[in-house]
């Protein structure tokens, strides 16, 4: 899992019949902790599903490859990303 910020959200004109009600968010992955509250953070921006409700400028988990589509199993999802949880804080010591 990654740490991402919402950054914006994806409107599809038209897609795959699976993706059907899908909520899709604009994400910027952090590529270095130290970073966490730089904005623009600096990774990659990257476009997941959101499973979770976020908003813009939330802090979320972000899974990638084909964990991102286990939440839907046994359904296939053309997904290479997807939200899998809001993060309130992190914490380094």
């Amino acid at each position: 899992m990654k740490l991402a910020r919402t950054i914006g959200t994806v409107t599809l004109a038209r897609s795959h019949p699976s993706m059907q009600g899908a909520k899709l968010r604009c994400v910027e992955i952090v590529d270095k902790i130290e970073r966490l509250d730089a904005n623009p953070l600096g990774g990659d921006t990257v476009i997941a599903w959101d499973l979770c409700g976020s908003g813009l400028g939330d802090l979320v988990g972000l899974a990638e490859g084909p964990e991102s589509t286990q939440p839907f199993y046994p359904d296939v999802k053309p997904l290479d990303a997807s939200i899998v949880g809001l993060i309130d804080d992190v914490s380094i010591r």
